[in-house]
């Protein structure tokens, strides 16, 4: 009887310590435009500030966060679903305290996997995330049938885009497609390789012209990331550039998109269980092989 009581007591104790994170989707229109880049150093920023916070590569088949780092992962995505390493396991150590998952291919057929591997998946969610504040989620370029599932289920957006015409277009692109499918969650917009703020406000405000006109939508401007040499040279040694040189104007950049992110965060989703993403992922899963099944 002590035994069940004092059970009982340290799971009350563990409920009432619990994280409920907030969840971010990082995209973009296009590939090229230093959505890796700042998904990683922002993520950082945030780990620096004592947050700890999860950053998972969902660039399927194309992860690079573990390159921008110097780092050789010892497992990725893949190993859960291929090898059947558990979800804690492939969790590996960056810089200053940030914890990331390596990407890969594992996903990409994520759609078709059995009814008792999502519901494992998802459970191995739950207990996953009571341990961060933050996590946030690398997508890859563009849209497909499975990113969508994940973007749709965070609680955030964060579009990355530069002021090459190409860019732009294609960010509208990608937030119609989400806000076609859910119009509530909010959008951040970062610009990257901008000459000077003037520049990146600018860009800012087309996109944003766009989206009030066509899609009567609203977006937050979080901020510009310049065209800073030291960005290059931490590429090229494998160093997050927040690293590489704190002072540089970069840096000071993400330092400052974080204090406005954090000043500004919209509503949450709401879900029974405490975990929003986690009980908007397993319906988008469910239905969709839901789907599968009737096309049979």
């Amino acid at each position: 009887m002590k035994d069940q009581a004092e059970a009982l007591r340290k799971r009350l104790r563990t409920a009432g310590s619990r994280k409920t994170p907030r969840t971010l989707a990082v995209v973009s229109g296009k590939g090229g435009v230093g959505k890796s880049n700042f998904s990683l150093n922002f993520s950082i920023a945030l780990s620096k500030k004592g947050f700890s916070v999860l950053l998972f590569d969902m660039d399927l088949g194309m992860g690079n966060l573990d390159i921008l780092m110097g780092k050789s992962s010892e497992y990725s995505i893949v190993d859960y679903f291929d090898r059947n390493v558990s979800l804690k396991d492939i969790i590996m150590n960056g810089p200053e305290g940030l914890r990331y998952i390596a990407g890969g291919s594992g996903l990409s057929d994520l759609v078709h996997l059995d009814e008792r591997i999502i519901e494992a998946f998802t459970e191995d969610l739950s207990t996953l995330f009571i341990e961060y504040d933050y996590v946030i989620f690398d997508m890859g370029a563009g849209i497909t049938n499975e990113s969508i599932k994940f973007i749709l289920s965070v609680q955030e957006i964060v579009c990355i885009t530069t002021p090459e015409p190409t860019a732009i277009t294609d960010a509208y692109s990608t937030l119609k497609h989400i806000h076609l499918v859910d119009s509530s969650i909010p959008f951040y917009l970062v610009i990257n390789r901008v000459q000077d703020e003037k520049d990146g406000q600018q860009t800012f405000k087309r996109i944003s012209k766009v989206l009030q006109s066509f899609l009567g939508r609203e977006s937050f401007y979080l901020g510009m990331i310049p065209d800073d040499r030291s960005i290059q040279q931490a590429v090229r040694r494998q160093i997050p550039f927040i690293l590489y040189n704190e002072r540089s104007q970069a840096s000071k950049s993400i330092l400052t998109q974080v204090e406005r992110y954090r000043n500004k965060h919209f509503n949450e989703k709401k879900a029974a269980n405490g975990f929003p993403f986690i009980s908007n992922l397993k319906r988008f899963l469910f239905e969709r092989k839901g789907e599968h099944h009737e096309e049979n």
